[in-house]
C-alpha cells in the first residue's frame, strides 16, 4: 500500500508515545525549505530517548500488513521499519548524548540539526537550522562534524548540488581540512554519496566542490591526474576539463533529448535512460559514470610523435580495466562494473566510422554487436565527447559526427527494440546440412548468416546453408 509523507506521519504519531520521540532530518528539513517532494522512497527518520526496538515494533503493528521490522545496527541500536513494496521507510535512532541538544550538535549541518516532537509543538533548533534554511546556507552543526565522520564531506557536496545553497567559508575550510580522513570510509559508503551528486542536475559543480575540498584527490585519484594533460589540437581543454564537459554534455542529452534527436527517439531515449540498471541507479546515471570514468587512462597512455602530435593509443582498453577496477574499490556491482567498462571500450568506435560514410548494413550491424547491449548507451556517449571538443576544425567535425551518431542511433533504438532477425537456421540444422562438428568454426558460420540476414543478402534457409558452405570453401 502505497502512503503519502502525512500519512505516514500521521501513522507514527498514533503508534507511538510521543514523549521522548522527534522527527528530524530530511523529511522535516524540505518541509521547512518547502521543497517539493521529489518522489521515490519516503523516509522518515525518529530520534527515540528509549527502546528503539519496542518503537520501530510499534510502528509495524500499526503500518499496513506486509511491512518489516529489523535492526539497522546492533553497535547503534538503530532499527528500520519499511513497507512491502519499499516506498516508505522510518528509522529509529538512539538519542545520542545525553541531551536532544548534544544529539543535534553533533550532526553534520544545521539544516539537519533541527527536531519536532513527534507529535507536533515547538521546532527545537540549537544552531540555527531555520534561519540557515531561509538564507540557502550550509553550515557545519560544530566544529567537529567533518574530524567525526569524513564521509561528511562528500555530503557536504551533494547537499550543495541538490538544494543549489551556499557553502560558509568556515565550513568549506573544515572539509578541506578533514578531507584525508576519506581513505578510513568505506568504499560503498562513498559510492551511495557520489551516485547522489551524479544524479543532480548540477553534477559538474558537485565534482569541482569535491575537488576544491580535497575530497577527489582521496576518493578518485584517478580524476585528479587528468588535470594538467594536454591533449590533440582537436582538443580545447586538458583531459580534465572535458571530462567535466562530456558529462555536462551527457545531462544536456538527457534532459532534452528530443531537441537533437526529436520527438520520436528523444522519447525512446529518454525511456531507456530511465530504465533501472543496478545499484538502484537507471541507466542515465550509468551513462553519467561513463562520461566520468571514459578518458580516465589517458594519463598513462599518452604519447607524443616524431612528427609532434599527441595521441593516446590504446587508452580506450585502459581505461575499460581502470574503470572497472575504480568501481570495484567503490564497491558498485559487477553489472554496474561491466555497464560502464564497456562504455569506455567502445567509447571511440562511432567516430571511427565518420571517415566511412554513408555506412554499409555491414557497417551498421558490426557497430551494434561489438557494441551490444550498450548500442544506444554508448551512441549518446560519442555523441556527447564529439561535442566537448572543439579545437581544429570543431564545427565540420561535430556536424559530419552529429549526422552519424543520428543514423546509428536510429538503427540502434530499432535493433533494441526489435532485436535481430529470427535466425534462419538452428546451429544442430547447419552442422548437419554441411556435416561440421560443433564448436567455434559452426559459431563462425552462424554469425556470418545472421550478418548476411541482417543486411538482406540471405532471405532463407536454403541460401544460408549455401552462404555457410561458400565460407567453408573460402577457408580450404
Amino acid at each position: 500500500m502505497s502512503m503519502t509523507e502525512p500519512e505516514l506521519l500521521e501513522l507514527a504519531r498514533g503508534a507511538v508515545a510521543s514523549e521522548g520521540v522527534w522527527l528530524v532530518g530530511g523529511a522535516l528539513r524540505d518541509r521547512l525549505a518547502g521543497a517539493v517532494p521529489q518522489g521515490g522512497v519516503i523516509d522518515l527518520d525518529l530520534i527515540v530517548d528509549g527502546d528503539c526496538e519496542a518503537v520501530a515494533r510499534a510502528l509495524r503493528g500499526a503500518a499496513p500488513a506486509g511491512a518489516a521490522v529489523f535492526a539497522l545496527s546492533d553497535q547503534f541500536g538503530a532499527w528500520r521499519v519499511h513497507g512491502v513494496d519499499g516506498d516508505w521507510q522510518i528509522d529509529c535512532t538512539p538519542l545520542q548524548g545525553a541531551t536532544l541538544e548534544d544529539d543535534l550538535h553533533a550532526r553534520d549541518l544545521t539544516i539537519n540539526a533541527i527536531a519536532e516532537p513527534l507529535a507536533g509543538g515547538e521546532l527545537i533548533d540549537p544552531t540555527g537550522g531555520i534561519e540557515d534554511l531561509q538564507r540557502g546556507i550550509l553550515r557545519m552543526a560544530g566544529d567537529a562534524a567533518f574530524a567525526d565522520d569524513p564521509l561528511r564531506c562528500v555530503r557536504l557536496a551533494r547537499f550543495a548540488v541538490q538544494l543549489g545553497f551556499e557553502i560558509e567559508a568556515e565550513t568549506l575550510d573544515s572539509a578541506r581540512a578533514q578531507s584525508g580522513g576519506l581513505e578510513e570510509v568505506a568504499g560503498e559508503r562513498i559510492f551511495s554519496e557520489l551516485n547522489l551528486i551524479l544524479a543532480s542536475s548540477s553534477a559538474v559543480s558537485g565534482l569541482r566542490l569535491l575537488d576544491e575540498t580535497g575530497v577527489t584527490a582521496v576518493i578518485l585519484p584517478e580524476l585528479i591526474a587528468l588535470q594538467g594533460v594536454e591533449q590533440t589540437a582537436y582538443h580545447h581543454l586538458d583531459a580534465y576539463e572535458h571530462t567535466l564537459e562530456v558529462l555536462q554534455y551527457a545531462i544536456d542529452l538527457e534532459t532534452d533529448p528530443a531537441e537533437i534527436f526529436g520527438d520520436v527517439n528523444g522519447a525512446a531515449v529518454a525511456a531507456l535512460l530511465d530504465e533501472p540498471l543496478a545499484d538502484g541507479l537507471n541507466r542515465g546515471v550509468g551513462l553519467r559514470w561513463g562520461a566520468l570514468l571514459h578518458d580516465i587512462a589517458k594519463p598513462q597512455t599518452r604519447a607524443q610523435f616524431e612528427d609532434g602530435r599527441i595521441g593516446f593509443p590504446g587508452h580506450a582498453v585502459q581505461g575499460a580495466e581502470q574503470s572497472r577496477a575504480i568501481l570495484q574499490r567503490l564497491r558498485a556491482s559487477e553489472r554496474l562494473r561491466a555497464h560502464v567498462a564497456q562504455l569506455t571500450l567502445e567509447h571511440l568506435r562511432l567516430g571511427f566510422l565518420v571517415h566511412e560514410q554513408p555506412l554499409s548494413r555491414e557497417a551498421f550491424y558490426l557497430y551494434l554487436t561489438e557494441c551490444q547491449p550498450v548500442e544506444v548507451d554508448v551512441s549518446l556517449l560519442s555523441l556527447a565527447d564529439r561535442l566537448a571538443t572543439r579545437g581544429r576544425k570543431a564545427e565540420e567535425a561535430i556536424t559530419a559526427h552529429q549526422q552519424l551518431a543520428l543514423e546509428v542511433l536510429d538503427e540502434a533504438l530499432r535493433w533494441r527494440d526489435q532485436g535481430p532477425p529470427e535466425a534462419l537456421i538452428r546451429g544442430d540444422e547447419l552442422a548437419s546440412a554441411l556435416g561440421v562438428e560443433h564448436g567455434p568454426l559452426l559459431g563462425e558460420l552462424l554469425a556470418a548468416i545472421a550478418q548476411a540476414q541482417y543486411c538482406g543478402t540471405v532471405e532463407d534457409q536454403a541460401a544460408a546453408i549455401a552462404l555457410a558452405r561458400d565460407v567453408l570453401a573460402q577457408r580450404s
